[in-house]
């Protein structure tokens, strides 16, 4: 499939700097960057586990692929003005929630001070025109309410993770009020998506790898939080808005400047109860236990939902994929590489092409030329 064309053909060619491209999330868009035909550059510290997506789509080799910590602002700042990129996506970051609470110097060091390091090398960096600060839902003051989130609701957060992004958000804000506002050539926008789920995803304390591990090695799945409420979608589903954005950005300035939502299709609201129960339907056999908590008594948020109305009305972005397929995809991907069926790089080449195909048929904006 030709993917060149989509969103607008804005990418072939383009010079595009990313941060965090060793992680799951950072992976799969380094990925689709390359079949864009976009001029990667990433910084980010090594792949976080191991196994990692990073190292078995053979990346590094085809890109510009730097280490280094975006708390480094020398270091990053070199590195972001020798690139020379049209294009910055923030993707770097302390992502785990219970980790927070273990490592909160650290979490607060590189959510939030990693942010401004960003957004100073951008100052430093002429030839810069969209920026995308990749966030959180959790950057929210979650009320445990049943209403949606919507971008203009208050930033919160009750623990580290929670509170750093919020804090990150605060910190484009300003940066955008006060150094790329109107007369400046680059625009700035914040994006906020749910739970991602997807195949090569070995994070610790996450769901579904949790129920990859224990699945593969025949052990039952330990669930901490079965009726805890989130926004699940395929990993493609929220990459897609951040590609439209960063996009529209580049044809059309500060039009798109600020916060924008990337939530799940209609019906992707689901307990982690729900979600264990199909991940074990689609492996084909296994278990779980839960709730079980595991002595550490730390707070998680139990409902959460995103109002993705903005995205709809003004990107004219929509999710292709309902919890159903995102979640077969997403096991059908880890089984076939847990038994040795297929290699990460036919996997996730199939997995692209079926979700471009469906974005087609959904006659989605930023699939068609």
């Amino acid at each position: 499939m030709e993917y060149e064309a989509l969103f607008g053909g804005l990418y072939a060619g383009r010079r595009v700097f990313l941060t965090g491209h060793t992680g799951f999330k950072g992976s799969w868009l380094t990925y689709w960057l390359l079949a864009l035909g976009a001029e990667v550059t990433g910084y980010a510290l090594e792949p976080p586990t191991d196994p990692n997506l990073f190292e078995a789509l053979d990346l590094a080799d085809r890109m510009v692929h730097q280490v280094g910590d975006v708390r480094d602002l020398g270091r990053l700042r070199e590195a972001m003005t020798a690139a020379r990129p049209e294009i910055v996506l923030h993707l770097a970051a302390q992502p785990l929630v219970r980790l927070s609470y273990e490592e909160p110097v650290a979490t607060f060091g590189t959510n939030v001070m990693g942010t401004v390091s960003i957004l100073e090398s951008v100052r430093a960096t002429p030839s810069v025109r969209a920026v995308v600060n990749i966030t959180s839902d959790k950057c929210y003051e979650n009320r445990e309410w049943e209403f949606a989130y919507r971008e203009n609701d208050p930033m919160g957060g009750f623990d580290p993770y929670s509170a750093s992004k919020g804090c990150s958000e605060l910190v484009t804000a300003a940066y955008r009020q006060s150094f790329f506002g109107a007369q400046s050539p680059v625009a700035v926008a914040t994006a906020r998506a749910g739970n991602v789920i997807g195949g090569g995803d070995w994070a610790p304390d996450r769901i579904v790898p949790d129920c990859v591990r224990a699945l593969a090695g025949g052990q039952p799945i330990i669930v901490r939080n079965s009726d805890a409420v989130r926004p699940w979608q395929h990993v493609l589903e929220s990459l897609s808005g951040y590609l439209w954005l960063a996009g529209r950005m580049l044809q059309d300035g500060h039009t798109f400047d600020g916060a924008w939502n990337f939530g799940p299709a209609p019906g992707g609201n689901l307990t982690v109860r729900d979600v264990v129960d199909a991940v074990v339907a689609e492996w084909g056999e296994g278990s779980w236990n839960g709730p079980e908590p595991d002595g550490k008594d730390l707070h998680e948020a139990r409902f959460l939902k995103l109002d993705c109305s903005k995205a709809a009305d003004e990107l004219d972005w929509r999710p292709t994929l309902d919890a159903d397929r995102a979640l077969r995809s997403t096991v059908r991907w880890y089984r076939a590489f847990c038994r040795g069926e297929a290699g990460a790089e036919n996997l996730t080449a199939e997995c692209l092409a079926e979700y471009m195909m469906a974005a087609r048929q959904s006659n989605v904006a930023w699939a068609h030329p």
